[in-house]
């Protein structure tokens, strides 16, 4: 049985999952797998790891649960999930970090994505991008009750999803310290949009499940918000600890409705 070219997996490694956990950080896939087997008392074993791609395999009430690591970006997140649904992948979500630009969302608080801003280039390469980067009803669902079983602060709604991280998140710690015209701006105008937050990968995600027919959604601790520049050892390990709770938490209701 062949593998896909990029994940190094095939259909038979994976076991039937049908569920896919989507970190950007190839490092975090082997944490969210400990802590699923910690959590529901079950093993993990890693299936693979070839460039950006690190995946894990464990279970939760029975069900196979794939963890693959996407890399930084909408593009290396197009090739994950195309290849993963290529196998028979059915529900994806990305499990990710994020910058708060609202004043009230707090470092530690999760950002569950209901849409995105598509400030990508990738997810228009399967959709025209008047069409609509949504999260999954069931999936939103089920990330609201795991952040409120783990008793960590939520926030629903709309995401930013850029191609670049300082460009295109109006940044000023870039190294030319210049940002092109369209981009100045930017951040207040998605501000006074409601818009929640800034990452990279979320608008990918969402157009190619949605297109596809399959089901995805988002959940992202953040680490830092603006005008707070530095991301601190301290945030990020606050953002990813309550990120990886909330989005384990999620799996028994996720697990409810998919089985």
């Amino acid at each position: 049985m062949d593998n896909v070219y990029h994940l190094d997996l095939n259909s038979k490694n994976i076991q039937g999952a049908k569920i896919a956990l989507l970190p950007g950080d190839p490092f975090r896939s082997q944490i969210i797998a400990e802590s699923i087997s910690k959590t529901y008392g079950t093993g993990n074993e890693r299936l693979a790891w070839k460039r950006e791609y690190c995946s894990y395999l464990t279970e939760v009430s029975g069900q196979k649960i794939l963890i693959t690591s996407t890399g930084i970006g909408g593009p290396s997140a197009s090739i994950a999930v195309d290849e993963l649904a290529q196998l028979g992948i059915q529900t994806f979500i990305r499990v990710g970090t994020s910058g708060a630009i609202q004043e009230y969302i707090d470092i530690g608080d999760v950002i569950i994505t209901t849409g995105a801003v598509r400030l990508d280039g990738a997810s228009t390469h399967y959709a025209p991008i008047e069409y609509p980067a949504v999260a999954n009803h069931e999936i939103i669902y089920s990330l609201i009750e795991g952040a409120k079983y783990s008793r960590i602060k939520y926030h629903v709604g709309i995401t930013a999803s850029s191609d670049t991280f300082y460009q295109g998140e109006e940044r000023s710690d870039s190294f030319r310290k210049y940002t092109l015209r369209k981009f100045q701006g930017i951040t207040k105008e998605l501000q006074s949009l409601n818009v929640l937050n800034y990452e990279m990968e979320a608008s990918t995600v969402l157009t190619l499940t949605a297109s596809m027919g399959l089901k995805g959604g988002c959940i992202t601790g953040v680490v830092n918000k603006r005008g707070m520049e530095k991301i601190t050892e301290q945030c990020l390990k606050t953002g990813e600890t309550h990120l990886i709770k909330a989005a384990i938490a999620s799996l028994k209701y996720l697990t409810d409705l998919s089985g």
